[in-house]
């Protein structure tokens, strides 16, 4: 009787035990505590730059009440912004799209091995993921074609990127080669071919590129200090750290520049976002 009575409590916990799935709750848990990691420093930011300057003095950690705006305002206008961004858009959106043009046309025959040599060339490109860049023979190159200083030259040293040669290569091969022979029998020509069958179907790997390269070019802060000595050139990145020279001691101001430095990546991913999950996975990961 007593046996019964304790096989029978017992048949719940075990059931309750077996419905637990330990390895997904340990999943989770290491999922959050990556996530408190990176959203943390994001959440101290944005309540940096509603701030006011005595309230941060005083506690920065306490949460904001009463959002200031100002600090936005200021940051506008007293670190030439518009003046800052304009040029990083210029520098970012005229050589994303050079890049992407030509990478496109790179890594079709690559893909397909129509060049002589086609694995060497993209295992070039592997290897140079890995090489740091040529910065001193780089230097003398602009230096020597008269374009240090000038924004022509500035664009030029963004328009080779590997990763996204070899993302693109990655992604053409999952294309049936069979559309080529189709289209060859059509009568369809090498450049219409690449623009109006192979371009749309390799949309989410473009979309993967371009955020990439988009984001590097505008976070870049190395490349403007070095090649740029005119404030009328500046990107938003070198803008914003002679802004930091002036207001350092102004940290909600300078919390609410930064917030405006981010936007426009921010909503080039989102715009971008549903194409760069299925770009980056069947792009990066084939081989």
């Amino acid at each position: 009787m007593n046996n019964n009575r304790v096989s029978v409590l017992s048949e719940p916990k075990q059931r309750f035990s077996r419905r637990i799935k330990w390895g997904r709750v340990l999943s989770y848990i290491i999922l959050i505590a990556f996530a408190l990691v990176y959203i943390g420093p994001i959440l101290m930011l944005v309540n940096t730059a509603f701030n006011t300057l005595p309230q941060f003095m005083v506690d920065p950690t306490i949460p904001v009440k009463e959002p200031v705006f100002q600090n936005f305002i200021d940051a506008w206008e007293k670190a030439n912004f518009p003046k800052y961004i304009t040029n990083s858009v210029i520098y970012t959106g005229v050589a994303t799209t050079i890049f992407v043009l030509s990478a496109i046309f790179v890594a079709f025959p690559l893909a397909r091995g129509y060049v002589k040599g086609s694995k060497f060339l993209l295992s070039l490109f592997v290897i140079a993921l890995f090489l740091p860049s040529a910065m001193i023979p780089q230097f003398q190159l602009i230096l020597r074609l008269g374009l240090y200083n000038t924004r022509i030259g500035y664009i030029l040293l963004f328009l080779v990127n590997p990763i996204g040669i070899v993302i693109l290569v990655n992604y053409i091969k999952t294309i049936p080669r069979e559309l080529d022979e189709a289209a060859a029998m059509d009568g369809c020509g090498y450049f219409r071919f690449v623009v109006k069958v192979i371009l749309p179907l390799i949309r989410p790997a473009i979309a993967t590129v371009i955020v990439l390269h988009a984001i590097g070019i505008w976070n870049e802060l190395i490349q403007p200090t070095i090649y740029l000595t005119n404030k009328n050139y500046y990107p938003i990145t070198r803008g914003l750290v002679v802004f930091q020279g002036v207001y350092g001691y102004n940290w909600p101001t300078l919390a609410a520049a930064v917030l405006i430095l981010t936007i426009p990546m921010v909503i080039l991913f989102l715009i971008l976002q549903r194409y760069i999950i299925s770009g980056l996975t069947q792009g990066a990961v084939k081989g």
